[in-house]
């Protein structure tokens, strides 16, 4: 298989990519072949420096990069040499199986919609997030962004991409899936959730365990929590910084060490023909690492193939 990680993207580009490249092989019983995009004037000197073995790597050279303050769509019309715009010609022509970047999120999302596509019968592509529990598990909220509006269909198709995550992924297998709301009756809440409720109920394809509480979210209630981009992004960045804040504090304790991103490195955005994984702008070689063993993943449980033959017999 082979992963192509944009080397151009990100705070720290393209040192911690690289870092986390060196990271990732030395650690990989079966490393993927990597394509390695981006400046070569940049990334060969630190290939050379971290004695990166020749073999296990191709440097493509892109020597445009898209800034995070630029128009995503301009941008990848504009910079077709860009590390980003190259990187989904290649996985969009097939040459690679998956792509990597902490650059430019708008750009990512643009590429992976119209140059990856959604796949047939998924009206949104969605993104989530990782959820550490109290008892050491994990469980994965979903919408976190992509979608701040949303329709009740398109909560019901987020509940059936993050179960087959979850399932195949995580290795849950037969994910929980829970509504989020204000209550745990049914019935409660918003028009969103009042409408989605049914959806969820009927859905056959899920294992639908009914709502779930903000207060438990980071309990052990649901495997799939589902919401609207603009809830789930809220409890997403009040995540981080607790983190943040506990960490600043020297507040130390291995549940909330859990919390840190760079343990799980990037999102992918599912309900898209192929992997993308969309990383933190400050990802250092630690996230790097996690989102290339992510990536492997992916394409070695063929996750995309099993979301479009669900989406094909609904």
């Amino acid at each position: 298989m082979t992963i192509c990680l944009d080397m151009m993207g990100g705070d720290f580009a393209p040192l911690e990519a690289v870092k986390g490249v060196r990271d990732y092989l030395t650690e990989a019983a079966n490393p993927a072949l990597l394509f390695l995009v981006g400046d070569e004037a940049q990334i060969n000197p630190l290939l050379q420096q971290f004695e990166i073995p020749a073999d296990k790597v191709k440097v493509i050279h892109a020597p445009q990069v898209i800034e995070y303050n630029e128009s995503p769509t301009k941008a990848l019309k504009e910079k077709q040499q860009s590390s980003i715009a190259v990187g989904f010609h290649l996985l969009a022509t097939g040459k690679a199986d998956a792509f990597i970047s902490a650059g430019n999120t708008g750009a990512m999302l643009v590429g992976a919609m119209y140059s990856i596509k959604p796949m047939e019968g998924v009206q949104r592509p969605t993104i989530s997030t990782l959820i550490p529990k109290d008892n050491g598990n994990t469980g994965l909220l979903l919408d976190v962004g992509l979608n701040a509006d949303c329709k009740p269909e398109h909560l019901n198709q987020f509940a059936l991409l993050g179960s087959l995550y979850a399932k195949h992924i995580l290795g849950i297998d037969n994910p929980r899936v829970a509504l989020l709301n204000i209550g745990e009756e049914e019935g409660k809440g918003n028009l969103l959730a009042q409408s989605t409720y049914p959806l969820l109920k009927e859905n056959d394809q899920i294992n639908f365990t009914g709502n779930v509480e903000g207060r438990d979210v980071f309990l052990d209630k649901a495997d799939v929590v589902v919401c609207d981009g603009f809830t789930g992004n809220v409890i997403l960045k009040m995540a981080e910084s607790i983190y943040e804040i506990t960490h600043r504090k020297e507040i130390k304790h291995e549940y909330l060490e859990r919390f840190n991103f760079e343990l799980y490195g990037g999102t992918p955005v599912l309900g898209v023909a192929k992997p993308v994984i969309i990383a933190h702008g400050i990802s250092k070689a630690k996230a790097f690492v996690a989102m290339i063993n992510l990536a492997q993943k992916m394409i070695a449980t063929d996750l995309m193939g099993k979301m479009k033959a669900s989406f094909e017999s609904k």
